[in-house]
């Protein structure tokens, strides 16, 4: 007996209106689970459909979602979070929309206290050393080179003046 069932159109609606409802998704993360479920893929298009028509799937809402759980949680910035999303085949349109979600405030403070954070953790004494590792740090979070040098300047002048 074959211990690969396949999966009906029907079930694989459920599964996936199920998903949703779990999560926000995107249509790549429902369509890599169809694949996933060996749902042939003239298939695929007919559930994204459903799923999109009864909003189970809204990529701007999913977007808002992502931009705010990565920013809040994860501390990553804008160039990470747009490439993350771009990868999930978002709209460059819906990603600029949701990346404005972050207020600069808000952004500008979570890249200092990261850099503060990380400043305290190095043992090293050479100031071009130090540098160099703070921007790489705040770069591998994905933000944006001319904040993070001015950011990594303004804290190694207040630590020069402690």
């Amino acid at each position: 007996m074959n211990s690969k069932k396949t999966i009906s159109i029907k079930e694989a609606l459920i599964k996936a209106q199920s998903l949703c409802a779990e999560r926000e998704k995107c249509k790549s993360d429902i369509r890599n689970k169809l694949y996933d479920w060996k749902l042939p893929e003239k298939d695929h298009y007919n559930i994204i459909e459903s799923l999109i028509n009864d909003k189970f799937i809204d990529e701007q809402r999913f977007a808002i979602s992502f931009v705010k759980d990565k920013f809040r949680y994860n501390k990553w910035g804008k160039i990470k979070i747009e490439y993350a999303l771009q990868q999930k085949s978002i709209s460059g349109d819906i990603i600029k929309k949701a990346l404005q979600e972050i207020s600069e405030k808000d952004y500008d403070e979570l890249l200092e206290n990261e850099l503060k954070k990380k400043f305290k953790s190095l043992k090293d004494k050479d100031e071009y050393t130090i540098k160099s590792k703070l921007v790489r740090f705040a770069s591998s979070r994905g933000f944006e080179n001319g904040k993070v040098f001015d950011m990594v300047s303004a804290i190694i002048e207040m630590q020069k003046n402690k």
